[in-house]
Order: structure tokens, then C-alpha cells, then sequence
């Protein structure tokens, strides 16, 4: 509609002229007044038309209604059927001189029409139909069918013509259209981002100095936006480090990239205002003029200071640890790969040292997680007192705790290190009236030698610790290559363990328990026996721990116990048979249940077991070992206290719980058997104890004639050991017990 209307005082021309020239071809032929008459009805149409068409170039609308587009193609119709009068009026009745000039007129008229309408196709369309349509009647009149053919070949180009063009200018105008709303839109959006957002537009000439500097900018660099422009852009973000030199590495990096006139994102640098220090993020292409040739820069700034002080803490969390705020497993691994990186590099030593807590579990245990944690707090504190800048403490986890070591080039330095550090933690503490005793022990790595990398150094370093736990904590221990040896073994004996029961690789063998007077027998002490297919005859030594270890010993003990019964059922005497139980199988309430279905299945009297338990039972408070013992004993199952007095001895658990008698460990007989005072001592306290609460005692180890007379003497009642016996396989075993004892011993 806008291109019709900056045409419509030339259509208004093309038609008034055209008219007086159609006026002077028929003037020979038509009469004055009609001609008269005819041109002012055309000239009142395109008059007409013409101001609409002025009209509608008031509008703001940018496209065009339907009822618009009618009202053009009205138009057409009205201006073609007052052009269609002279060629069907006078025209048919004219000479052909006559006829072939009003047909040059009209053919011109036609043609601007075309040019000037083109932008209202509709309406051109319509005006050049009719009217060639008119001028074909004239000239079939006239010159007969070739000059109408003529006409019609004529007005049907001029429509093509006015149709594509009409159509080449709706999509330029389309386009126009689009890319004005997209303007609209960037604009909106631009002023938005102004007005509302962190974020600013900044451009520098190409001296990199402030050009067009945004009311945004110049307050987040904490300047007025006049004086801001002119001023060298590094300087501006520099702020006192200017003068000084003293510039960050994003600063650096910046420069150069503006040095270098090269696009860039994402760069973060410290930016001084205020006298506060922000984190800004900018990103920048170069501008370049309409020759290519560089300007300067345009970018974007954002301050991101928030956004870092959350990244920061985000990235505290990740690698700190919450409860004691010391680093946590992340960073002193982070921590170890970068130390072993410098002792590559220069050629010299760190170290790793584990700390693991002792009797940290039982404060969990008796007073709760809440004091175990503040426990862990105190900790860390004394640690940390005794760090130096060579040092990282951590804590792994749970009550483990670490050290790296930088420089560990003098080794009774850090040797020195590692046993204060037992020292320190081993002091007493003072938490809610409670005065808390723990202990530490350490397992020191030195890397490169102990391992090249940070988890070979950490798994010696493990190695270490373990074998200090093993020796009875509050030691230290320096890793050796023979403790990685060991674990190896360890390792593949665990794995055969978890497979010898039901491999048939174990088996029993039983020693005899004589009566220390008369020297029948009494029972049997089952003892756990391994072959190993590969690795032969394994000693109970390596592999009873090492099922307690792997939690492997309730099944096996179960195994003994139920073997065991089955195979004293089948002793004519009534001698009894004796089993070792694990402390984890007593804190297993459904122990009770595994004995009674023993007992059941086998059909051994329960007078006939004899369960042999340790002091170590009774360490652990609450577990509930001591019930379980309790219901046993209900069954009519005997119990005694093996190793008695090489543990925690305690004589509270000896008057609450019913033992049948107590076991008195080899070590002392052997050592009464050379004459030690305070052995013989041990073993008459013992007897008198066990004499005192009505306890038989079972002396261990007797080897020789002597030591049996001597533990008699001393009032043991029962003796085992290989004077009397070695350890029989089963046959043998059952053998002895259905023969008459009594009799082999008169022999």
C-alpha cells in the first residue's frame, strides 16, 4: 500500500495526459462535448483514486488489511471501465489511422499503469485485463483477428510482467518487514539487557583507549561516564596497580590479547574498584571498518564475583573436610601427586605418613557419635599444632587421618614428626566431664622409594599402618618391601580361605585333656587343621586371624563346631570335646541357635561341649556377649577361660560368669618349669582363684615328666600338652577315646 501511494501523483499524471491525448485523436470523430464530458469522469476517478492512495501513506500499519487489498482492486475495475469508453464507443466506428492511435495511447497507459501499480498486482491486474480486453474488441473491429491477437499477446505480457514484479516486491517488502521486527526485537532486548542485567557493553579505539563508554560500565568501574571515555582501557581495570606495575595474570593475559588484536572469551581477571577487589569475566572481538582496517575492540563485561565466591566455597566443600575443616581425601591425594611431582623434579624425597586412631571405636561405642565427633575435633587441633609449612594434614575419613610431607629429605626428622604425633594424640582429653584416653598409630611411606606414584605410596604407607595396628598400636612402623609380600600372601590365603571349607581342604585333630592325678582321660581339645592343595599345611597362626580379619570365622567356626559334635557323638566314653569359639561368634545372638542345632543333630549331650572363650570377649561393652554366654551355659554346655591371664584379666567377669574352669596359658607353665617367681606366683594365684569360685584348672603346654609334676604340685587338676599327646588325627582320636583309659595308663 506505502508503494502505491509514493506513485499515485504520477498515475495521476499518466492518466490526465493521456486523456488529452485521446482527446486529440478523436477529436475528428466524436463530438467536443462528449469528449469534454468522458475526460472530466477520468480525470474524478484518478483524482480519487490518487487520494486514497496520499491517505493511506498516513498509515503507521505495516502490512495491509483484506479489505484494503478490495479497495485497490475496485479501483482497478473503476479506472480501466471509464479507459474501456473510447476504444468500444468511438473506437469500433474509426478509420484504422484513428483506431491504431488510440491503441499507441492506451498501450502507453497500460505500460505506466504496469510500472506504477506493480506494487498492487491485484488491482494492475484487473485494470490491465479489462482494458486489453477492450482494446482487442476495438482492434478485431478495426484490423480483424491478427491485430486482436496482437492486443491480447501484448496485455498478457504486461501481466506477467506486472505479476512477477509485483511479486518480487512483496518479498523485498516481507523482508523489510522481518528484519524490522528483528531490529524491534535486538533493540528491546538491548535496552533490557542495559537497564536490568550485571553485564555491559564496552569498546575501546584502536589505541585501546574508552570510546562510547555505557552508563554501566562507568559505575561498575566506579568512574563518571564523561571522564571515562579517552581513558586507556588497562589502566581503567589495573586501578592502582597501574602506577606500581603490579599486574594480575588476567590482566597480563588481557593485554595480550589486545596487543595481539585478537578475538577472545571467557577471561577472568581481578579488577580493583573502590578499593574492592571483583572478579569480572569479559569477552571482546575486534572492529574493523568498512576497508577491513582494525578500530578497536567491542565487548561484553560481566561481574562474576558472586558467582566465584560461590565456586569457591562449592570447591571448599569438595575438598575439605566438614566436621574437622581440615583437607579431606581429595586434596591430600591432590596434595601428595604434587609433592611426588617436586621430589621428581629436584631429585629429592616426600613422604606419607597414616594415622589411625586407637580406642577411637570404643568412645563411639560408650558415650556416642556426638562426643566421637567432638573427639575428632580436638584431634585435628593437635595435629595442626604440629605442622609446619613442609606439611599437609588431612583427614581420610572416619578416625583416619594423614600427613603429607613435602621435604623429606631428613628422615629422623620426620621420624621425629611421626612419633609426636603418637605423643600429642596419646595425652588425655577433657570433653563433658569426661577425661578420654586414645592413642595413634602411624605407617610412614617415602616416595619415590616406597612407590612412584601417589596410590603406590599411599597403599605402602597402609601397609605400614597395618602392621603397627597389628604389633598393638601406639607405634610407629616404616614401610619395608617385605610388607607388601606379606599383604600379597595375605591376599591369596584369603582367598583360598573363602573357598577351603567347601573345598574338604580343612579338617580337626584332637588333643587329649588328662586328669592331672590319675592321668585318664577327660577330653578332647578339637584343634582347626588347613591343607591347602597348592600351598600345603598352613599354620592355625597365619590363618585364625586372618579369617577374624575377613569375617570369615563364624562360618568356619560353625564348621568345627558342628564336625566336632558329630564326631564326639561317636566316642563310647563320655569324655568331652572342647571348642575354641571367636569372639564374633559371641556377639552373635544366634549363636545360642547354632550350638542347640549342633547338639541336636549330632546328639551329643550338651554336658559332653565344652566351649573355650578368651578374655578379649569381655572388651567390648554392650555387644552382648556375656547374655549369649548365659543362654549357652542354659543349654547345659560347659565353658572355660582359655589363655587366662595373658589378656585384659578381670576378676568381674570370673564372679558373673559360670565357667567350669580355667586354662592356665603355656607361657607360664614353661616359665615355672625354669623357676621364674612370678610364673609360679601367676599359677598358684590362679589355682587358688579357681579352687575359691569351685573351677577345675587346665594346665597347657606339659611336656615333660617334670612340668607335670611340678603344675600337680602346684594344684592344677587337669593337664594337656605333648606329654601326654600330640594333637591326633581322627581315627586315632576316637580310637583313644573308646579304648579304657584307665587301663593304658595302669599298663
Amino acid at each position: 500500500m506505502n508503494a502505491g501511494s509514493q506513485l499515485a501523483l504520477f498515475l495521476l499524471a499518466a492518466n490526465v495526459v493521456a486523456a488529452a491525448l485521446v482527446a486529440l485523436v478523436l477529436e475528428p470523430v466524436a463530438p467536443l462535448w462528449s469528449l469534454a464530458s468522458w475526460g472530466a469522469v477520468v480525470a474524478a476517478v484518478a483524482v480519487a483514486i490518487t487520494f486514497r492512495r496520499l491517505a493511506a501513506r498516513q498509515r503507521t500499519a505495516e502490512t495491509a488489511t483484506l479489505r484494503d487489498v478490495r479497495d485497490t482492486v475496485v479501483e482497478g475495475i473503476a479506472l480501466a471501465a471509464v479507459w474501456s469508453v473510447p476504444p468500444l464507443v468511438y473506437g469500433i466506428k474509426a478509420d484504422p489511422a484513428i483506431a491504431f492511435g488510440l491503441w499507441i495511447v492506451v498501450a502507453l497507459l497500460m505500460t505506466a499503469s504496469a510500472v506504477a501499480m506493480a506494487a498492487l498486482p491485484m488491482a494492475t491486474l484487473s485494470f490491465l485485463g479489462i482494458l486489453g480486453a477492450s482494446i482487442t474488441v476495438m482492434l478485431y473491429f478495426v484490423g480483424g483477428p491478427l491485430l486482436a491477437s496482437t492486443a491480447i499477446v501484448f496485455t498478457a505480457l504486461l501481466m506477467l510482467v506486472c505479476f512477477g514484479r509485483g511479486k518480487a516486491l512483496v518479498v523485498i517488502r516481507a523482508g523489510e518487514i522481518a528484519l524490522a521486527e528483528r531490529d524491534e526485537t535486538v533493540s528491546l532486548l538491548l535496552r533490557e539487557f542495559a537497564e536490568h542485567s550485571a553485564d555491559w557493553l564496552w569498546e575501546t579505539d584502536i589505541s585501546r583507549r574508552i570510546v562510547r563508554a555505557s552508563p554501566r560500565f562507568a559505575h561498575s568501574v566506579g568512574l563518571d561516564p564523561l571522564s571515562v571515555n579517552g581513558m586507556p582501557f588497562l589502566q581503567v581495570l589495573a586501578g592502582s596497580a597501574w602506577e606500581s606495575g603490579n599486574f594480575s595474570s588476567g590482566l597480563r593475559a588481557l593485554a595480550e590479547k589486545l596487543k595481539g588484536r585478537e578475538s577472545f572469551r571467557d577471561l577472568l581477571l581481578p579488577v580493583e574498584v573502590n578499593g574492592e577487589e571483583r572478579w569480572w569475566e569479559i569477552a571482546a572481538n575486534p572492529r574493523l571498518d568498512e576497508r577491513g582496517a582494525f578500530v578497536g575492540f567491542r565487548g561484553v563485561g560481566s561481574d562474576v564475583t558472586e558467582q566465584r565466591a560461590s565456586a569457591d566455597k562449592i570447591n571448599r566443600m569438595a575438598r575439605f573436610d566438614t566436621l574437622t575443616g581440615l583437607p579431606n581425601r581429595l586434596l591430600i591425594n591432590e596434595a601428595l601427586v604434587h609433592a611426588m611431582g617436586q621430589a621428581e623434579k629436584w631429585g629429592s624425597r616426600c613422604a606419607f605418613m597414616m594415622i589411625d586412631l586407637d580406642r577411637f571405636k570404643a568412645v563411639n561405642d560408650t558415650l556416642g557419635h556426638p562426643i566421637g565427633d567432638r573427639l575428632l575435633g580436638r584431634v585435628s587441633e593437635r595435629l595442626s599444632q604440629l605442622m609446619s609449612d613442609n606439611e599437609v594434614i588431612g583427614r581420610l575419613g572416619g578416625d583416619e587421618f594423614a600427613v603429607v610431607v613435602r621435604d623429606a629429605s631428613d628422615s629422623a626428622r620426620m621420624e621425629q614428626l611421626a612419633q609426636a604425633i603418637i605423643d600429642t594424640l596419646s595425652r588425655p582429653y577433657e570433653l563433658d566431664q569426661h577425661t578420654l584416653y586414645t592413642g595413634a598409630s602411624v605407617g610412614v611411606a617415602t616416595g619415590p622409594r616406597d612407590g612412584r606414584t601417589a596410590e603406590m605410596l599411599i597403599r605402602s604407607a597402609d601397609l605400614a599402618l597395618y602392621r603397627a595396628k597389628d604389633a598393638g598400636g601406639g607405634v610407629v612402623r616404616i614401610y619395608e618391601p617385605q610388607l607388601h609380600v606379606e599383604a600379597e600372601e595375605r591376599r591369596i590365603l584369603e582367598m583360598a580361605l573363602r573357598k577351603a571349607v567347601q573345598n574338604d581342604e580343612m579338617h580337626l585333630n584332637y588333643q587329649p585333656v588328662v586328669d592331672a592325678a590319675t592321668g585318664m582321660l577327660t577330653g578332647f581339645e578339637a584343634l582347626l587343621r588347613w591343607t591347602h592343595p597348592q600351598l600345603g599345611n598352613i599354620s592355625p597362626v597365619k590363618f585364625i586371624p586372618l579369617a577374624e580379619e575377613a569375617r570369615l570365622i563364624a562360618p568356619i567356626g560353625e564348621w568345627v563346631l558342628r564336625t566336632a559334635c558329630a564326631e564326639a557323638a561317636r566316642w563310647n566314653s563320655p569324655v568331652r570335646v572342647a571348642v575354641n569359639v571367636s569372639p564374633d561368634q559371641l556377639h552373635n545372638p544366634a549363636f545360642v541357635s547354632t550350638v542347640a542345632s549342633a547338639l541336636a543333630n549330632s546328639g551329643l549331650p550338651p554336658e559332653r561341649l565344652e566351649l573355650e572363650v578368651t578374655e578379649s570377649v569381655f572388651m567390648r561393652e554392650g555387644t552382648g556377649a556375656t547374655k549369649v554366654l548365659e543362654r549357652i551355659m542354659d543349654l547345659g554346655v560347659r565353658l572355660s577361660l582359655d589363655d587366662f591371664g595373658t589378656g585384659y584379666s578381670s576378676l568381674g567377669y570370673l564372679s558373673r560368669t559360670r565357667f567350669s574352669s580355667i586354662k592356665i596359658d603355656r607361657s607360664f607353665v614353661q616359665g615355672a618349669s625354669r623357676n621364674v617367681p612370678e610364673a609360679i606366683a601367676i599359677i598358684r594365684a590362679v589355682v587358688a582363684l579357681a579352687q575359691s569360685l569351685g573351677m577345675a584348672t587346665t594346665a597347657e603346654g606339659v611336656e615333660t615328666e617334670q612340668e607335670h609334676h611340678m603344675v600337680q604340685e602346684l594344684g592344677c587338676t587337669k593337664v594337656q600338652g605333648y606329654y601326654f599327646g600330640r594333637p591326633l588325627p581322627v581315627e586315632e582320636a576316637r580310637a583313644v577315646a573308646n579304648r579304657d583309659w584307665g587301663e593304658a595308663a595302669a599298663a
